[in-house]
């Protein structure tokens, strides 16, 4: 049975909550009955009446969706609250929702600060609900299939890991245009927190460093940067990183490389072997070989691991990308919640999602790493957070 789901945020205009919206539908696990999609109760009626939802439950402000739906009949009441604010205000709203009963999806990075995300998890582990981060990149098979085999222990011993995140488009100054609310938002340390460009794509790529290897950051060499004249937050960056189990690292993340879209890319070298995958051909995981001839594994393909088969949903040579791979965190979600009101324990694949503790993580990487930066200190320790 699907999931009754409400949006907070998302409203005309946005970017991000349309790319939930087509995600929550892509499997036909949700239906999306409730929304307080802007802070202007005009935008958000106007967006619910696109959107075709009964007037009655398109709300004018967080609270007043929270309230209403918590007071309605449990066989009515949304189930699972999508967050699809900026920074600033997720905290709140999730918190709110969490203690009122209802599960919670929530963009990256999951806070505005380190401090709201252990109040969060805290909430998390009070309430017993269940919190979902949408990074969307670990929703790739080809993803999936990395990290099985870096855990199968077939690229040997991790030595070294590579990812970067290249962006172009603040390669001028976008915020100082009245048109552009994504770089006005994005750049703003009242509304995005103390990191620019780390905080926004930087937090994924430490977060698919982390899922593939399966390995922890446990101290950081930062040099961040701001190119753009006038810019308030970092536009640019690189980290050194050293890795749980000895193995080191390579981060790099900027938004200043002009022409670059969103090229990520991931290496990762183990004493036998290593893998490449990058976005701009997600289908493709190249694995490399110490002793033999190099292998092109493709999405969809009968070899590939459990993991990988799961979220793949045609077959080999039809395209899956960015709106599937975030469908697959959306959907193992809504897979484990209904395992779970039915009593019956999911599998290791629909269990697979971010939870509460990559985003306690993610705003860790985004403190220290901005600490590293001002500091004049070579390394700085990571928190302890996470097993």
């Amino acid at each position: 049975m699907k999931l009754r789901l409400g949006m907070i945020g998302g409203g005309q205009g946005a970017f991000i909550g349309a790319v939930h919206r087509i995600a929550a539908a892509l499997d036909s696990q949700y239906d999306l009955v409730a929304g307080a999609f802007s802070s202007n109760p005009a935008t958000s009626r106007a967006t619910g009446e696109a959107l075709g939802l009964a007037p009655e439950r398109v709300y004018g402000s967080y609270q007043e969706l929270i309230e209403q739906e918590k007071a309605r009949l449990a066989a009515d009441r949304v189930q699972v609250i999508s967050i699809v604010t900026p920074n600033h205000l997720h905290f709140a709203p999730a918190k709110l929702a969490l203690e009122s009963g209802f599960d919670v999806v929530i963009d990256k990075p999951m806070t505005f600060s380190l401090a709201e995300a252990r109040e969060l998890a805290e909430v998390v582990k009070a309430t017993g609900r269940h919190l979902c981060l949408t990074h969307t990149y670990t929703g790739y098979p080809m993803v999936k299939e990395a990290k099985q085999l870096v855990a199968s222990g077939g690229l040997g011993t991790i030595r070294k890991v590579y990812v970067e995140y290249p962006q172009g488009w603040l390669s001028t100054f976008e915020e100082g245009s009245a048109d552009n609310k994504q770089a006005a938002w994005r750049t703003d340390p009242a509304r995005s927190g103390i990191a620019g460009a780390m905080g926004d794509i930087g937090t994924h790529a430490f977060n698919l460093l982390e899922y593939v290897t399966g390995l922890q950051v446990e101290k950081l060499c930062a040099d961040i940067n701001v190119v753009v004249p006038g810019r308030q937050l970092d536009d640019d960056g690189a980290v050194l990183l050293r890795l749980s189990s000895g193995a080191s690292g390579v981060l790099v993340a900027t938004q200043v490389a002009a022409g670059e879209e969103n090229n990520l890319r991931l290496r990762v070298y183990g004493d036998q072997g290593g893998l490449e995958w990058q976005q701009a051909d997600n289908n493709t995981l190249l694995v490399k070989w110490l002793d033999r001839p190099a292998e092109i594994r493709r999405t969809g393909a009968g070899y590939l691991s459990a993991a990988a088969r799961h979220n793949a949903r045609v077959p080999a040579g039809h395209p899956e990308g960015y709106l599937e791979a975030f469908a697959n965190i959306y959907r193992n979600f809504a897979l484990h919640l209904q395992a779970e009101q039915a009593g019956e324990t999911s599998s290791p694949e629909v269990q697979d999602y971010p939870s509460i503790t990559d985003g306690l993580r993610g705003m860790a990487f985004i403190e220290t790493v901005i600490a590293s930066g001002r500091s004049d200190q070579k390394w700085t320790e990571f928190p302890s957070i996470g097993a």
